[in-house]
């Protein structure tokens, strides 16, 4: 395949018509820019260095540095079918369509060994394009998470704070913040620590510690945030996290992955949340509190302190 004004162009593909490699790669570098990071941004978020970026966003690159680079991003994709990564998904497929290694190398031109590399998860972006506009043609991004408040800002609708008077029953059933990864400084929530992305802190990449942390993230990167909880108490950076989250359990990570580990508290009613002025504004959806490590004493006090209940695991 040929690398031509900066876009990956398919062998049988002419320069007039955007090819499927081509689609994909936008894609991703569209995700990048939604976020609103820089190349080298993104890959300070994945241990990499900015030219790393610029190549992947070429098609040139190991597929190990574009899954990072797609968890960082939120990117996920359809048409890929079940799986819990992509190496799963490719060697699914495969086997979905009663295909053997050698017969889908003969239909890609890549060697067996090729193949088999990248259904372990290795292998070139260049190798993996190949393969999938083979396996799963109709493989695309699949459409980025909703806005919650509207059509406004961005910023506007991230930056919403948790009432006092809601706060009042989380310290009562869970005790003392240590630590609020993904603070603001006008937020009225009291921790012993903060990480302040005004401050050139990122929860998403600082280590979390402490035996509390509450999480009131910005609901337009809610399954980032949710990932990086679990992570950080996989971890055992933090015994017990507090997450107050929109009631979004449609991802397939949220079934396979979180809700084996989580305790889901459905709020009765809505939050009324601040804004950046101090004015009070009830959320458009549903919210739930979803916690991790949380004891059956601080779950059985918060369902006599707040409307709603526990969900039966």
């Amino acid at each position: 395949m040929a690398i031509a004004a900066g876009r990956v162009i398919g062998k049988q593909q002419s320069n007039s018509e955007p090819s499927w490699y081509q689609i994909l790669i936008d894609d991703l570098r569209v995700a990048r820019r939604d976020a609103g990071w820089s190349q080298r941004t993104l890959a300070g978020r994945i241990g990499a260095d900015a030219q790393t970026i610029k190549r992947l966003e070429k098609g040139v690159g190991s597929v190990t540095t574009l899954t990072a680079a797609m968890a960082a991003l939120d990117f996920r994709m359809s048409g890929l079918g079940p799986g819990k990564n992509l190496a799963e998904q490719l060697s699914g497929i495969r086997r979905r369509r009663r295909m053997s290694v050698l017969q889908v190398a003969q239909k890609t031109g890549l060697s067996p060994n090729t193949i088999a590399s990248l259904e372990r998860g290795g292998g070139t972006v260049d190798s993996l394009l190949r393969l999938l506009s083979t396996l799963a043609p109709k493989a695309r991004r699949r459409a980025p998470e909703r806005a919650y408040w509207g059509d406004g800002d961005k910023q506007d609708r991230d930056s919403r704070f948790t009432p006092s008077e809601f706060m009042a029953g989380i310290y009562e059933a869970f005790g003392a913040i240590d630590i609020d990864p993904c603070a603001n400084l006008l937020s009225p929530v009291i921790a012993h620590h903060r990480i302040l992305l005004s401050e050139g802190g990122d929860g998403l990449s600082d280590d979390w510690f402490g035996r509390l942390a509450f999480v009131n993230p910005p609901f337009s990167e809610l399954l980032k945030w949710l990932r990086r909880a679990h992570d950080q108490w996989r971890a055992g950076n933090v015994e017990t996290v507090v997450c107050l989250v929109p009631v979004r359990t449609d991802s397939s990570w949220f079934h396979e992955t979180l809700s084996a580990d989580a305790d889901i508290f459905l709020l009765q009613g809505r939050v009324r949340f601040l804004n950046s002025h101090g004015t009070g504004q009830h959320t458009p959806f549903s919210l739930m509190v979803l916690t991790l490590g949380a004891t059956a004493e601080q779950r059985e006090l918060y369902a006599t302190l707040t409307r709603g209940f526990w969900l039966q695991r």
